[in-house]
């Protein structure tokens, strides 16, 4: 690792007037440090997505909701695979690797998009997404940059989570997040009613938030209303 890249890195995020470390300044550093258009940080766990721990606009809100609705994208392929992610031209890719992703990102005015790990040690947290607005690789420079900077969150987000305790999240890393708390509880209750694991029930809760053209936190808050549910032999559909 250059220590010079460090040492510039974090240099932004102490440029903030001196205050205190939050989860909507990495993401700013993320982008300016890499200088790409945004950045967002995505925590994973158990190999799917847990939520956006901040963004720094629209789009990156975004992309980080398509890839948690979806359950495809850089950052999921990422972190899975261990390694960084990159899609130059994503409205022409050389490989077409994410059919449900690309459109709307696309049409959104993402043109470039990049995952990298957020790991220290074997121990992987997430994923760090940056997107531009024009079509473009990465210089060797922007590369590394975006590894330094995928390593300061990882370090971050522990230091920030150190005080916490053991099985809940800091509140500081919840202030600017969204972890989608009723995708789980709906996991959960689909699980029951279809008498299958949380994981074949967020499978199942995404392949009909796709269908019908909703967000997956849309789908999820109308099963813990009671709204929708879904049986064994017919699907979802709605409760009496």
């Amino acid at each position: 690792m250059s220590m010079q890249r460090r040492a510039r890195i974090l240099a932004l995020l102490a440029s903030d007037g001196g205050s205190q470390l939050g989860t909507k300044r990495l993401c700013q550093v993320a982008a300016s440090a890499t200088r790409l258009t945004g950045a967002g940080i995505m925590l994973v766990s158990d190999g799917g997505p847990r939520g956006s721990l901040c963004t720094t606009d629209d789009v990156s809100s975004l992309i980080e909701q398509l890839q948690y609705t979806l359950g495809e994208g850089p950052c999921i392929d990422a972190y899975r695979e261990d390694r960084a992610v990159v899609e130059p031209d994503l409205a022409a890719p050389e490989v077409y690797r994410w059919p449900a992703f690309s459109a709307p990102a696309v049409e959104s005015g993402v043109r470039a998009v990049f995952g990298f790990p957020i790991r220290v040690g074997a121990v992987r947290l997430g994923a760090l997404n940056l997107y531009r607005d024009r079509p473009g690789p990465l210089t060797a420079g922007q590369h590394a940059d975006s590894l330094v900077t995928a390593m300061i969150v990882a370090e971050a987000i522990l230091a920030l989570q150190a005080d916490a305790e053991l099985g809940q999240i800091a509140q500081t890393l919840e202030v600017d997040s969204d972890f989608h708390y009723v995708v789980h509880q709906a996991s959960g209750m689909v699980a029951v009613q279809l008498a299958i694991s949380v994981e074949e029930a967020l499978i199942r809760l995404r392949a009909y938030a796709f269908s019908s053209e909703r967000t997956l936190a849309d789908v999820a808050r109308a099963v813990v209303e009671r709204l929708l549910r879904f049986d064994r032999s017919s699907g979802p559909g709605r409760s009496s």
